[in-house]
């Protein structure tokens, strides 16, 4: 349907997007998502509480896939009104197409987390302002091997080696935070796991923010992100690195690794599945 993919990786558009919405069919929309990519490539999991995805084509055909998802009957509605994140690419990004049915489309790890309610959503610029008040705890919501290649100034490394873990360190330190009169806000790279951690986190009793779209969709909104932003924002595609102005930069995965406990083996783990998909 989409038949316009770029041989030129300078030509390719890359567009992230997620959503909680309760699907009530996944296998049918499985199926139609594969008729829909049938000529793109990249990866999109569906589970009952909603969509993840991540695509790469030339610009037209993102903008045909973006509007079938938002508009074909056979969604119902289900996908509407949801935010792309789109940047350039320098890199091919996927060397396949990939639609899974999956349990959940962000693991947490604790079950019955409904993430159509989640916490406040912040835009970049209420972000930046909420930031610098003292009363916030600034948390990175995502793996220290992401941490240490880019972060917020003064955010928290939660010492997260699977977003399983999170949720232990929320547990081991929010009585503290409340005694001492703390916010929280947290961010990940496009939004989705602070959504499902923020849904988790509504009946603790603490005021929770987290920068609505993400890292990515700060970039793309403050065009001096880097007086915030230390360092680069890894992404989970064969680009491994973004600038602040959300160009790829000429981090390798030999970088993002090295010096980690289990650097080897996630780097190991990498490179397979970047063969697999070619």
């Amino acid at each position: 349907m989409f038949s316009e993919l770029a041989v030129n990786a300078d030509a390719l558009i890359h567009t992230a997007f997620y959503k909680f919405v309760r699907i009530g069919d996944v296998d049918n929309a499985v199926e139609v998502l594969r008729e829909l990519t049938r000529d793109l490539k990249g990866s999109i999991l569906v589970a009952n509480e909603g969509i993840n995805g991540m695509l790469a084509a030339s610009e037209s055909a993102i903008s045909g896939f973006e509007h079938a998802l938002q508009n074909d009957p056979r969604f119902t509605g289900a996908f509407e009104g949801i935010v792309f994140k789109r940047s350039p690419c320098k890199t091919v990004p996927f060397g396949k197409m990939k639609v899974h049915k999956k349990a959940e489309i962000v693991p947490l790890g604790i079950s019955d987390v409904d993430a159509t309610k989640t916490g406040t959503n912040l835009s970049p610029q209420e972000w930046r302002e909420l930031i610098a008040q003292e009363d916030v705890v600034l948390l990175d919501n995502r793996n220290s091997f992401e941490f240490r290649l880019g972060r917020f100034k003064n955010a928290i490394d939660p010492g997260v080696r699977n977003f399983r873990d999170f949720p232990e360190y929320v547990k081991a330190n929010v009585d503290q935070w409340k005694a001492e009169g703390k916010r929280v806000a947290m961010y990940c790279t496009g939004g989705i796991r602070c959504e499902k951690t923020s849904a988790w986190m509504l009946d603790m009793d603490i005021p929770v923010f987290q920068l609505e779209g993400g890292i990515l969709n700060y970039f793309k909104e403050m065009p001096d992100a880097e007086k915030d932003w230390q360092g680069e924002c890894f992404v989970f595609d064969n680009r491994i690195a973004l600038d602040t102005h959300l160009q790829e930069t000429d981090t390798t995965l030999e970088d993002v690794y090295d010096g980690e406990p289990d650097g080897e083996w996630r780097l190991n783990r990498a490179k397979k599945l970047a063969a697999a998909n070619d």
